[in-house]
C-alpha cells in the first residue's frame, strides 16, 4: 500500500503534505526530528488515505502540493 498524508504544526499550525510506502516509520522519522521540513515543529498526523497504486497515490500528492 502506499499513503499520502498531512501533517499539522502544533508551533506555526502550517500543514506538510506527504507520501510513503511505511507509513508508521515515516510518522515516527517525524516524531524524532528525522525530517528536515518538519524538525522543529511538533507536527501531528490529521489525515491520510491509502492507495494500491504508487503512482496514483504520488499525483494525489502532487496535486495536494499544488494548492
Amino acid at each position: 500500500m502506499h499513503y499520502v498524508y498531512i501533517l499539522q504544526s502544533q508551533k506555526d499550525k502550517s500543514f506538510y503534505v506527504g507520501a510513503t510506502e511505511n507509513l508508521k516509520e515515516r510518522l515516527k522519522d517525524h516524531k524524532w526530528h528525522n525530517v528536515k521540513t518538519t524538525k522543529f515543529k511538533n507536527p501531528k498526523l490529521i489525515w491520510y488515505c491509502c492507495f494500491k497504486d504508487k503512482k496514483k497515490a504520488y499525483d494525489f500528492e502532487k496535486y495536494l502540493k499544488s494548492g
